[in-house]
């Protein structure tokens, strides 16, 4: 057994000694609830593998493991696993936390204050009682509080976005060559330009209508809308949004303001040329109506959270600048025209719309969202402005809340080491693991692919030397390696590692990519 292996066992061991009962056995159902207790929910995709080979010694609905078949489990996802009960996601005592939630949740639920919204038929008809929380940590780790498997409406939520699809697809200067970015001081829906005849900013429903005109405008519109719900969901970790086609057309048939608005821009010819007027407010309804719950818009918020990250899927969704961009509208022209308020009182970034959605992201640490449909006067959700207000009262998330010299007695439930500095010994260290979902997560940073350790074994190396073909595939395809055939202290190549540990399949890819051996190189 090679260093590696011996590694990889002994961290299982570890976990094993753990969560083994006194017969030497581990209970399927008492390990996922220790991983829920760190925040590792069962529908995590980072723990499929481990799911599905739990299947494989499945019997009569139970399933007891011994040590060694708990570690060959295990072993499949072993990285997030060690993480979760080593402390070493940005959330370290997460059980605490969500007692925390919890105890904010219960205090807002009593709150009976507040109206449905009515100017979209569809949306009273609404239970007012619904009440669902959700937090999703850019480690992934998540909590759900409530009615968190109800679908509503994303309405407003969506103007976000939209408005990052916008600057994906174009430049900044020409997105804002058609939509301002100031906050306009009145009503979210007023019969108002700024002095460039433009929306005052995307957030608002002037500005939304706009930012829906540079979405793939020139496809079809079936193709757009499916354009955005593709991106939604991949923004959400591969979560499904439904669509109600409902609300939909209760707001069709209630949105002559927005019909104004579209035509008071194109009157001061703030549109991009041959846009068919149309089609984009129906494509701005379709967008209004798609469906979410607050675990899944939990996911997105934290993808914007983790510089356009999804942190359950590793997959880059939308580039840090977007984020960057969309993150300082959504901080001052978020709330509607409580904005201002919003931004003085909790300090985040935020998007709520009037089905009773909010979202709001802790940039670096997660993306937290709260559904109750009950509003303000400003077309806010009563509960999910307390709870929010309750939170920053609770914890130093107020944007501001760190600055030196401060001493506000506020709780911190962050990890209290950098974690956004991945060291080259943790990279090594996954691919050694064989966890490219982990290595997928760590490459925003600034982390170094090609690093090697003390006798200059680098990732490949040691992704070769154990065989782990889908972690060699990303390492020479995605991770930016300077060289595919580096030499570690011996004279050896990767090549050399798959070639002497007689790894086939890595060394019939390495060779399509001009793997050499260290012999060869110095022919």
């Amino acid at each position: 057994m090679n260093t590696n292996n011996k590694m990889l066992k002994s961290v299982c061991e570890k976990i094993y000694q753990i969560v083994s009962e006194n017969d030497g056995k581990v209970d399927r159902n008492s390990f996922l609830k220790c991983l829920q207790e760190r925040g590792i929910l069962s529908d995590d995709p980072r723990i499929h593998e481990f799911l599905k080979k739990v299947k494989q010694y499945q019997s009569k609905n139970k399933c007891q493991l011994d040590k060694e078949s708990f570690i060959d489990c295990i072993s499949q996802n072993i990285s997030i696993i060690e993480d979760s009960f080593t402390g070493n996601n940005i959330i370290p005592n997460f059980h605490e936390f969500t007692n925390d939630l919890q105890t904010i949740y219960e205090k807002c639920k009593v709150n009976k204050d507040g109206k449905m919204a009515d100017y979209i038929p569809q949306l009273a008809k609404q239970n007012p009682k619904h009440f669902g929380l959700s937090v999703c940590t850019i480690s992934g780790q998540r909590i759900n509080i409530g009615d968190t498997d109800v679908q509503f409406c994303v309405q407003s939520c969506c103007k976000p976005i939209n408005y990052c699809l916008a600057l994906e697809e174009h430049d900044k200067e020409y997105v804002h060559k058609h939509v301002g970015r100031e906050p306009s001081g009145s009503e979210f829906n007023a019969l108002k330009l700024n002095t460039r005849g433009l929306p005052h900013n995307p957030l608002i429903n002037s500005g939304a209508i706009m930012t829906c005109s540079l979405i793939q405008d020139t496809k079809p519109a079936s193709d757009r809308f499916d354009y955005v719900t593709e991106m939604w969901e991949k923004m959400a970790g591969n979560f499904a949004l439904g669509y109600s086609n409902s609300v939909y057309l209760s707001e069709r048939m209630s949105a002559d303001r927005n019909f104004a608005l579209a035509y008071f821009m194109n009157e001061n010819n703030a549109f991009p040329e041959n846009t068919n007027l149309l089609d984009v407010l129906e494509f701005y309804f379709q967008c209004c109506s798609l469906k979410i719950n607050t675990n899944a818009l939990s996911v997105v918020a934290a993808t914007l959270a983790n510089g356009g990250v999804c942190p359950l899927t590793g997959q880059q969704v939308i580039s840090p600048e977007t984020v960057k961009h969309c993150l300082s509208m959504m901080y001052s022209c978020g709330m509607y025209d409580y904005s201002g308020e919003f931004a003085f009182k909790i300090g985040l970034p935020a998007k709520s719309g009037v089905a009773g959605g909010i979202f709001v992201v802790i940039p670096n640490v997660m993306g937290i969202c709260t559904y109750s449909p009950r509003l303000d006067e400003y077309g806010n959700s009563i509960r999910g402005v307390q709870f929010f207000t309750e939170l920053t009262k609770t914890f130093n998330f107020h944007n501001f809340d760190n600055l030196k010299n401060t001493d506000h007695g506020k709780k911190d439930p962050r990890e209290r080491k950098d974690k956004d500095d991945i060291t080259s010994e943790e990279i090594i260290k996954y691919s050694s693991l064989g966890d490219v979902s982990a290595l997928k997560r760590v490459s925003i940073t600034n982390g170094d692919f090609s690093h090697g350790d003390y006798d200059n074994r680098t990732p490949l190396h040691l992704a070769c030397s154990n065989g782990h073909l889908n972690v060699v595939k990303y390492l020479i395809e995605q991770g930016n390696l300077k060289d595919i055939n580096p030499i570690d202290r011996w004279g050896g190549t990767p090549y050399d590692d798959a070639i002497r540990e007689n790894h086939v399949e890595v060394t019939k890819y390495l060779t399509t990519k001009n793997g050499m051996s260290g012999d060869d190189l110095h022919k």
